[in-house]
Protein backbone atom coordinates (compact mmCIF):
# COMPACT_ATOMS: atom_id res chain seq x y z
CA UNK A 1 0.00 0.00 0.00
CA UNK A 2 3.03 2.51 1.07
CA UNK A 3 4.53 1.13 -2.47
CA UNK A 4 1.45 2.20 -4.15
CA UNK A 5 0.88 6.05 -2.06
CA UNK A 6 4.68 7.04 -2.66
CA UNK A 7 3.78 6.48 -6.56
CA UNK A 8 1.13 8.52 -6.62
CA UNK A 9 2.95 11.21 -4.36
CA UNK A 10 5.86 10.80 -6.84
CA UNK A 11 3.96 11.35 -10.25
CA UNK A 12 1.87 14.01 -8.63
CA UNK A 13 5.18 16.23 -7.54
CA UNK A 14 6.27 15.55 -11.46
CA UNK A 15 2.79 16.45 -12.23
CA UNK A 16 3.49 20.00 -10.47
CA UNK A 17 6.74 20.43 -11.84
CA UNK A 18 6.03 20.17 -14.99
CA UNK A 19 2.75 22.71 -14.58
CA UNK A 20 5.55 25.47 -13.33
CA UNK A 21 7.62 24.70 -16.26
CA UNK A 22 5.31 25.59 -18.44
CA UNK A 23 3.54 28.37 -17.00
CA UNK A 24 6.97 30.08 -16.64
CA UNK A 25 7.35 29.26 -20.46
CA UNK A 26 3.97 30.79 -21.51
CA UNK A 27 5.19 33.72 -18.78
CA UNK A 28 8.30 34.16 -20.84
CA UNK A 29 6.58 33.90 -24.15
CA UNK A 30 4.55 36.67 -23.37
CA UNK A 31 7.50 38.71 -22.08
CA UNK A 32 9.08 38.31 -25.58
CA UNK A 33 5.91 39.20 -27.60
CA UNK A 34 5.13 42.57 -25.64
CA UNK A 35 9.45 42.99 -26.14
CA UNK A 36 9.24 42.52 -29.72
CA UNK A 37 5.61 43.79 -30.79
CA UNK A 38 4.88 46.81 -28.16
CA UNK A 39 5.55 50.10 -28.57
CA UNK A 40 6.60 51.52 -24.88
CA UNK A 41 5.97 55.12 -23.22
CA UNK A 42 7.62 56.85 -21.21
CA UNK A 43 4.69 57.94 -19.13
CA UNK A 44 0.68 57.65 -19.61
CA UNK A 45 -2.65 57.07 -18.28
CA UNK A 46 -5.48 55.10 -19.59
CA UNK A 47 -7.10 57.68 -20.91
CA UNK A 48 -4.58 60.60 -21.36
CA UNK A 49 -1.73 61.37 -23.82
CA UNK A 50 1.48 59.80 -23.72
CA UNK A 51 5.11 60.10 -24.72
CA UNK A 52 7.29 58.07 -26.98
CA UNK A 53 10.54 56.74 -26.58
CA UNK A 54 10.51 53.94 -28.33
CA UNK A 55 9.01 52.38 -31.76
CA UNK A 56 7.92 49.11 -32.89
CA UNK A 57 10.69 46.53 -32.75
CA UNK A 58 9.91 44.51 -35.65
CA UNK A 59 11.41 45.62 -38.85
CA UNK A 60 14.37 47.07 -39.12
CA UNK A 61 13.98 51.20 -38.24
CA UNK A 62 15.57 53.38 -35.94
CA UNK A 63 15.56 57.17 -35.39
CA UNK A 64 18.78 59.23 -34.77
CA UNK A 65 17.35 62.51 -32.89
CA UNK A 66 19.44 65.92 -32.48
CA UNK A 67 18.78 68.40 -29.95
CA UNK A 68 19.91 72.02 -30.24
CA UNK A 69 19.23 74.73 -28.29
CA UNK A 70 22.19 76.87 -28.31
CA UNK A 71 25.70 77.31 -30.06
CA UNK A 72 26.54 79.01 -33.40
CA UNK A 73 29.19 76.28 -34.77
CA UNK A 74 28.16 72.61 -34.55
CA UNK A 75 25.15 72.04 -36.40
CA UNK A 76 26.28 72.65 -40.05
CA UNK A 77 29.39 70.13 -39.91
CA UNK A 78 26.60 67.72 -38.31
CA UNK A 79 24.50 68.53 -41.57
CA UNK A 80 27.19 68.03 -43.55
CA UNK A 81 28.36 65.14 -42.12
CA UNK A 82 24.54 63.66 -42.07
CA UNK A 83 24.47 64.25 -45.98
CA UNK A 84 28.04 63.43 -46.71
CA UNK A 85 26.61 59.88 -45.48
CA UNK A 86 23.40 59.08 -46.67
CA UNK A 87 21.65 59.89 -43.47
CA UNK A 88 18.77 62.42 -44.90
CA UNK A 89 16.19 61.94 -42.73
CA UNK A 90 17.25 62.49 -38.74
CA UNK A 91 14.96 64.28 -36.98
CA UNK A 92 16.07 67.78 -35.04
CA UNK A 93 14.24 69.24 -31.93
CA UNK A 94 15.18 73.17 -31.94
CA UNK A 95 14.38 75.73 -29.22
CA UNK A 96 12.59 78.74 -30.67
CA UNK A 97 14.64 81.54 -29.56
CA UNK A 98 18.18 79.21 -31.55
CA UNK A 99 15.73 78.78 -34.59
CA UNK A 100 15.29 82.92 -34.44
CA UNK A 101 18.55 83.61 -34.59
CA UNK A 102 19.23 80.86 -37.15
CA UNK A 103 16.83 81.29 -39.62
CA UNK A 104 18.93 79.62 -42.74
CA UNK A 105 19.88 76.64 -40.77
CA UNK A 106 15.92 75.88 -39.75
CA UNK A 107 15.84 76.01 -43.61
CA UNK A 108 18.09 74.17 -44.21
CA UNK A 109 17.24 71.55 -41.96
CA UNK A 110 13.91 70.80 -43.70
CA UNK A 111 15.36 71.23 -47.52
CA UNK A 112 17.60 68.43 -46.39
CA UNK A 113 14.92 65.94 -46.16
CA UNK A 114 15.12 66.45 -42.05
CA UNK A 115 11.88 66.43 -39.77
CA UNK A 116 11.86 69.52 -37.03
CA UNK A 117 10.46 69.00 -34.03
CA UNK A 118 10.36 71.32 -31.10
CA UNK A 119 12.41 72.00 -27.89
CA UNK A 120 10.10 75.01 -26.65
CA UNK A 121 11.10 78.56 -26.88
CA UNK A 122 13.65 79.06 -24.10
CA UNK A 123 15.29 75.91 -21.70
CA UNK A 124 13.04 76.06 -19.06
CA UNK A 125 12.22 72.98 -16.62
CA UNK A 126 8.32 72.14 -17.32
CA UNK A 127 7.48 70.67 -14.30
CA UNK A 128 9.16 73.47 -12.78
CA UNK A 129 6.71 76.44 -14.51
CA UNK A 130 3.34 78.06 -14.07
CA UNK A 131 0.69 76.00 -17.07
CA UNK A 132 0.61 79.34 -18.69
CA UNK A 133 3.93 79.62 -18.78
CA UNK A 134 4.85 76.68 -20.27
CA UNK A 135 1.61 77.34 -22.52
CA UNK A 136 3.20 80.52 -23.73
CA UNK A 137 6.50 78.96 -23.82
CA UNK A 138 4.85 76.96 -26.94
CA UNK A 139 2.97 79.01 -28.73
CA UNK A 140 6.34 81.33 -28.91
CA UNK A 141 7.77 78.37 -30.65
CA UNK A 142 4.76 77.73 -33.03
CA UNK A 143 5.31 81.32 -34.01
CA UNK A 144 8.56 81.21 -34.62
CA UNK A 145 8.50 78.07 -37.32
CA UNK A 146 5.38 80.10 -38.49
CA UNK A 147 7.37 83.16 -39.36
CA UNK A 148 10.03 80.82 -41.15
CA UNK A 149 7.12 79.19 -43.14
CA UNK A 150 7.88 75.91 -41.46
CA UNK A 151 4.40 73.83 -40.81
CA UNK A 152 3.37 70.60 -39.41
CA UNK A 153 5.32 70.93 -36.72
CA UNK A 154 4.26 68.53 -34.03
CA UNK A 155 6.57 66.80 -32.20
CA UNK A 156 7.75 67.85 -28.86
CA UNK A 157 10.58 66.99 -26.39
CA UNK A 158 10.86 68.99 -22.79
CA UNK A 159 13.99 71.41 -23.22
CA UNK A 160 15.53 69.72 -19.95
CA UNK A 161 13.82 65.75 -20.29
CA UNK A 162 11.57 66.75 -17.25
CA UNK A 163 7.95 66.26 -18.10
CA UNK A 164 4.63 64.95 -16.22
CA UNK A 165 0.63 64.29 -16.95
CA UNK A 166 0.19 67.96 -16.77
CA UNK A 167 3.03 69.01 -19.27
CA UNK A 168 1.72 65.67 -21.07
CA UNK A 169 -1.29 67.00 -21.20
CA UNK A 170 -0.66 70.36 -22.06
CA UNK A 171 1.26 69.66 -25.21
CA UNK A 172 -1.56 67.18 -26.18
CA UNK A 173 -4.18 70.29 -26.40
CA UNK A 174 -1.24 72.30 -28.50
CA UNK A 175 -1.10 68.95 -30.88
CA UNK A 176 2.12 68.23 -29.69
CA UNK A 177 3.28 64.43 -29.21
CA UNK A 178 6.27 64.34 -26.39
CA UNK A 179 9.19 62.26 -27.81
CA UNK A 180 12.24 60.96 -25.03
CA UNK A 181 14.64 58.15 -26.22
CA UNK A 182 15.73 54.76 -25.45
CA UNK A 183 19.78 55.37 -26.25
CA UNK A 184 20.96 58.28 -25.15
CA UNK A 185 24.48 58.86 -26.41
CA UNK A 186 25.69 61.48 -24.01
CA UNK A 187 27.69 63.26 -26.85
CA UNK A 188 27.25 66.53 -24.81
CA UNK A 189 29.60 64.98 -22.16
CA UNK A 190 32.59 64.11 -25.32
CA UNK A 191 33.61 61.02 -24.18
CA UNK A 192 35.32 60.77 -27.29
CA UNK A 193 34.04 59.36 -30.83
CA UNK A 194 34.92 56.02 -30.31
CA UNK A 195 32.28 55.76 -26.94
CA UNK A 196 29.36 57.69 -28.77
CA UNK A 197 29.79 55.05 -31.62
CA UNK A 198 29.91 52.23 -28.90
CA UNK A 199 26.11 53.81 -27.29
CA UNK A 200 24.87 53.99 -30.61
CA UNK A 201 26.15 50.07 -31.22
CA UNK A 202 23.73 49.20 -28.72
CA UNK A 203 20.68 50.58 -30.97
CA UNK A 204 17.95 48.08 -31.69
CA UNK A 205 15.17 47.78 -34.37
CA UNK A 206 12.65 50.88 -33.11
CA UNK A 207 14.88 52.64 -30.70
CA UNK A 208 15.27 56.50 -30.80
CA UNK A 209 18.74 57.97 -30.68
CA UNK A 210 19.49 61.16 -28.76
CA UNK A 211 22.59 62.98 -30.05
CA UNK A 212 23.01 66.57 -30.06
CA UNK A 213 24.19 69.78 -32.13
CA UNK A 214 24.24 72.33 -29.55
CA UNK A 215 28.23 73.86 -29.46
CA UNK A 216 28.74 71.59 -26.61
CA UNK A 217 28.94 68.92 -28.67
CA UNK A 218 32.37 68.91 -30.28
CA UNK A 219 32.67 65.40 -31.36
CA UNK A 220 29.51 64.48 -33.22
CA UNK A 221 30.29 65.39 -36.29
CA UNK A 222 33.14 63.05 -35.87
CA UNK A 223 31.46 60.25 -34.97
CA UNK A 224 28.67 60.55 -37.75
CA UNK A 225 30.78 58.57 -40.44
CA UNK A 226 30.93 55.44 -37.91
CA UNK A 227 27.62 55.58 -36.61
CA UNK A 228 26.17 55.56 -40.49
CA UNK A 229 28.89 51.91 -41.06
CA UNK A 230 27.48 50.85 -37.28
CA UNK A 231 23.48 51.18 -38.42
CA UNK A 232 24.45 49.97 -41.84
CA UNK A 233 26.40 46.77 -40.72
CA UNK A 234 23.63 45.96 -38.16
CA UNK A 235 21.26 46.06 -41.10
CA UNK A 236 19.60 49.43 -39.91
CA UNK A 237 17.89 52.21 -41.21
CA UNK A 238 17.66 55.54 -40.18
CA UNK A 239 14.32 56.96 -40.51
CA UNK A 240 12.01 60.04 -38.91
CA UNK A 241 10.68 60.01 -35.57
CA UNK A 242 6.92 60.63 -37.27
CA UNK A 243 7.40 57.45 -39.48
CA UNK A 244 9.20 55.15 -36.82
CA UNK A 245 6.11 56.20 -34.69
CA UNK A 246 3.49 55.91 -36.91
CA UNK A 247 1.35 53.34 -35.27
CA UNK A 248 1.80 54.24 -31.63
CA UNK A 249 -1.83 54.59 -31.43
CA UNK A 250 -2.40 51.18 -32.24
CA UNK A 251 0.57 49.76 -30.43
CA UNK A 252 1.62 51.62 -26.87
CA UNK A 253 0.64 50.06 -23.83
CA UNK A 254 -0.61 51.62 -20.76
CA UNK A 255 0.82 52.56 -17.36
CA UNK A 256 -1.23 53.27 -15.08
Amino acid sequence: MNSVNNFYVFHIKKLKQFIVVVLAAFVTAGILYLENTIQYPVFSTAEGPKAIYKGENKGNKVALTFNISWGDTKAVPILDELKENALTNATFFVSGAWAERHPDVVKRIVKDGHQLGSMGYSYKNYTSIEPEELKKDLMLTREVFKKLEIKDVHLLRPPTGNFNKEVLEIASSYGFTVVHYSIDTDDWTNPGVKEIVKQVSKTRAGDIVLLHASDSAKQTAKALPQIASTLKKKNLSNVTVEELIANVNAQTSEIN
